[in-house]
This record gives structure tokens, C-alpha cells and sequence, in this order.
């Protein structure tokens, strides 16, 4: 515990002292400040073998190639990054030294605030690198915005990022938690933010990197991640730029036939609206913290189940620490500026017109839905069964008190929020907590309410309290 007391410069000279960490630093565009901070530390010959600076675009493009996408600041420059100067370490100095020491390659490609400040600050940060002498190389990225409200704040952050980076991929490779935590050594959130975190390699097959994202948001390192069906760890504003975005929240615990439904049905009636483009649509089912905790405790294996149950249905998780749905959409629009739309059930429309949950804004219920409903964004209703009538409530029978009333209509009429038409109302009597019970009790007749593939994969992995025969496979 000692060692995550250490301070940047403390860290980077217990690397240098060590003698058996040796590599070189590669940071272009405004990182220059990692490979620095080791040699103010002092005995920067026991562990710097080069460093260099690739300021200019076109010494960088001869260095490192060029990206088709003539950007800088992505994941796909880090990797050539990466690969150039770590092969350049092994052919150099495998000979002389590979037998007792542990090489590594630090690399970032970063872009700080911009003089008139008009810009989004961000970087990638890499390190390649091996725990054993001679050994196979893992690989450590991540994503970082920053917040400081100069350059030179962000760039001493990302200075001190790159040492924790460092010291942490040696020092704490097998406790993945500490090792995330001690990144944000000496930093806050309010200087800097990790929104992406993959660490891969054959001395890290106990790493899930979807858990790593789970503890991002857990530990407030940033507000939101995501990943794609296949468990890969996504950089949301690279994964959803100039990407319309269609998002259903919910607890998925378990996923239902109706939440299959409302992703469908809200799918085909998003691809309808005239301003979207069908191929640049993006779907996401989301969790929030809050819909992830028992307790104050989150259940990490019972996430990774909800996870791996959405993941089999060919969906796009976002885990985010947006409660209210104002603050998912003004996360949404700093990603991208074309069309949002939002898929929820009629109960959860009833919540967002709850004024008090806007009691602590100034401007109360009005300011909220100045973001929710703000120009490109549309919400889809979902109609449920009223349990006391069984009559079908839907945006047409919805009740309001009345001062609310014409705030409602002129969202409406100005087609902010409509019903989904074509849903199947054989579904409607289906409630996700009616199945959970069930299947805790052992009871027969809940596979109906699910798809297939859910109802087989609760009994083979016995989730959610599941106590009978494993399943047979779905043809």
C-alpha cells in the first residue's frame, strides 16, 4: 500500500534505480512530459535507452506512416507508435541486455487546449512491455481528456499520468483494480479523465477489460464507457462520432421478450425519422450504476452476466453514471450533433415529469428538458398495462397534473416524443421483475417471457438464482 503513497517523481526514480526497466518514450503533438519527469527524477540513464519528440506532422508521418484518416490523436497512430519503438528496443539492445531486463515502449499522441481555447483536449496513452526478461510484451491503453483550464496544467497532468501509467503496468500487474486506481495518483477527475482502459497480453488473462470499464465509472474516473457485442472496450467519442445514437436503459436483469421488443420496434421507428441515416445509426442498451447496485455494493459477476446475456444478442453496451436521462443526453450531444433518440417504457415518461427530481436545478423541470429535449433529440414511448384497469397507457392517455399539461402538448405537437405504434401488445403483461422471481422460485413458464437464447444461457451459468437443469443448446 506503501507504494501508492509515492508522488510521480518519487515513482519515476524508484523506476530508474531499479536498473531492470528499460525502454524509450515516444510522445507526439503536446505530450512531452512523461520521459521529462523521469529525468528531473534523477538516474534517468538506468531506465531512458531514447526519447523522441515527433512535433511536426510530417517528421511524424515519416516516422510512423500516414493515418488515412489524417487524424493524429487516435488509437491507430498509438499502436504504430508502439510498435515501431518497441521492435526498435528489441533489435537494438536484445543482445546486450535482454537477458536481465524487462524492456518496455511509452508512447502518447495528444492534443491540449488550443490558444483561444475552442478545442477538445485529449490524448492516447500507450505502453508496451514485458514483466520477464526476454519475455512475451503486453500492452496497456488508454483514453484521457482533460479538463485544466490551461495547456500547460494539462500537459503536466499527462506528465504524471504517463509515470503512474508505467509504474503501475510493473508494479501491480497482478491486482488490475489497484493498478487502475493508482493511475489517478495525484490527479482528479477535474484534471483529467479516463474514458478507456484495455490491457491485454499474455501475463494479464485474468484481466477482463469489461470489468476495468465497470470500475472507471465505479471509481468516478470518468462518467460513462462502452463495448461492443464482442466485449471489446470502446472509446465513446471515436465509437460514436457523426453517429446518430438510439439508446434503451434498463436493468436487464433479466433481458425480456419486451426489451427486445422495444429495441426493435424503436430501432425500425428511428430509421423512419427524416434527418437519420440509417447506416450511420448506432443502438445501445444501457446500464446505470444505480440499476447495477445491491445495496451500496455492485455485484461484479452479476454485471458481467447482464453484460455477456446483452452481448449474445448482438448489443452495444454503455455503462454510464447518468441518472437522470437529461444527463444522457447532454453527454450524447458532446459526442456527436445529429439525431438522439431514447427508447423507454410509459412508466419511466411518468418518472421524467416528476418535478421533484429537478428541485435541485435553478431552473427546475424547464431547465432539464432544455437538454432532453433539445433540438435533435426524440424520445419513443413504449406503452405498459395499467395494473389497476388493464387498459394499455400509452402518450395519448397520458395524465398529467395541470400545470404541466401544455408543456406536454407542445412537446407533441413539436414531435419531441411519440408512442412506439407497431410493439405487440401480447407482450405487455411481461414484467421483468415477475421473471426474476420466477426464476429464483423455480418456477416453469418464464422461458416464455424470454428469448431463447436468454432462457439457455440463464440455466447453463444457473444466473440470477436459477436452481434447475442446465439447458438444452438452441438450434
Amino acid at each position: 500500500m506503501l507504494d501508492q503513497l509515492l508522488g510521480a517523481r518519487q515513482k519515476a526514480l524508484k523506476i530508474n534505480l531499479s536498473r531492470k526497466i528499460y525502454g524509450s518514450f515516444a510522445e507526439i503533438g503536446a505530450g512531452q512530459e512523461a520521459a521529462s519527469l523521469f529525468f528531473k527524477a534523477g538516474g534517468a540513464s538506468g531506465t531512458i535507452a531514447k526519447t523522441i519528440s515527433a512535433y511536426d506532422t510530417t517528421f511524424s508521418d515519416a516516422i510512423y506512416g500516414v493515418e488515412e484518416s489524417g487524424r493524429y490523436v487516435v488509437e491507430s497512430r498509438l499502436i504504430k507508435m508502439l510498435n515501431r519503438e518497441y521492435n526498435l528496443v528489441e533489435v537494438r539492445l536484445a543482445e546486450k541486455r535482454g537477458a536481465d531486463t524487462t524492456f518496455f515502449a511509452f508512447a502518447n499522441t495528444v492534443v491540449t487546449l488550443n490558444y483561444q481555447k475552442t478545442n477538445a483536449a485529449h490524448g492516447w496513452i500507450g505502453l508496451r512491455f514485458q514483466l520477464t526478461p526476454r519475455g512475451p510484451y503486453n500492452d496497456a491503453v488508454i483514453h484521457v481528456r482533460m479538463h485544466d483550464n490551461t495547456s500547460l496544467l494539462q500537459q503536466q497532468a499527462l506528465g504524471v499520468i504517463g509515470v503512474n501509467l508505467i509504474y503501475a503496468c510493473f508494479y501491480f500487474p497482478h491486482s488490475p483494480e489497484t493498478l487502475l486506481k493508482s493511475l489517478m495518483d495525484e490527479l482528479s477527475p477535474d484534471n483529467i479523465e479516463i474514458d478507456m482502459i484495455r490491457i491485454t497480453g499474455p501475463d494479464f488473462p485474468h484481466v477482463d477489460n469489461r470489468l476495468l470499464s465497470l470500475l472507471l465509472v465505479k471509481n468516478g474516473f470518468t462518467n460513462a464507457a462502452l463495448f461492443d457485442p464482442d466485449g471489446n472496450v470502446l472509446q465513446p467519442s471515436e465509437a460514436l462520432y457523426k453517429k446518430h445514437i438510439l439508446a434503451l436503459r434498463g436493468r436487464f436483469r433479466p433481458v425480456t421478450r419486451v426489451s427486445v421488443d422495444m429495441l426493435q420496434k424503436g430501432h425500425e421507428q428511428f430509421l423512419q425519422e427524416p434527418d437519420v441515416d440509417p447506416s450511420r445509426v448506432v443502438v445501445l442498451s444501457e446500464l446505470t450504476l444505480s440499476n447495477l447496485r445491491t445495496g451500496d455494493e455492485i455485484d461484479e459477476k452479476d454485471f458481467l452476466d447482464r453484460v455477456d446475456i446483452l452481448c449474445s444478442l448482438g448489443q452495444t453496451v454503455l455503462i454510464s453514471n447518468y441518472q437522470e436521462y437529461y444527463k444522457l443526453v447532454a453527454y450524447f450531444s458532446s459526442l456527436t450533433k445529429l439525431k438522439i433518440g431514447l427508447i423507454l417504457g410509459i412508466n419511466n415518461l411518468e418518472w421524467i415529469f416528476e418535478e421533484k427530481y429537478y428541485e435541485s436545478l435553478p431552473g427546475g423541470i424547464l431547465e432539464s428538458f432544455a437538454t432532453l429535449f433539445s433540438r435533435k433529440v426524440k424520445l419513443f414511448v413504449y406503452p405498459a398495462l395499467d395494473p389497476e384497469t388493464g387498459e394499455i397507457k400509452s402518450c395519448q392517455k397520458f395524465q398529467l397534473p395541470p400545470n404541466l399539461v401544455d408543456l406536454y402538448r407542445y412537446l407533441i405537437v413539436n414531435d419531441k416524443l411519440e408512442d412506439l405504434t407497431d410493439f405487440d401488445a401480447s407482450l405487455l403483461p411481461i414484467v421483468s421483475d415477475d421473471v426474476l422471481a420466477a426464476i429464483k422460485a423455480g418456477e416453469t413458464g418464464w422461458e416464455d417471457r424470454v428469448p431463447a437464447e436468454v432462457a439457455q444461457i440463464v440455466k447453463n451459468r444457473a444466473l440470477f438464482g436459477y436452481v434447475g437443469h442446465p439447458a438444452t443448446p438452441v438450434k
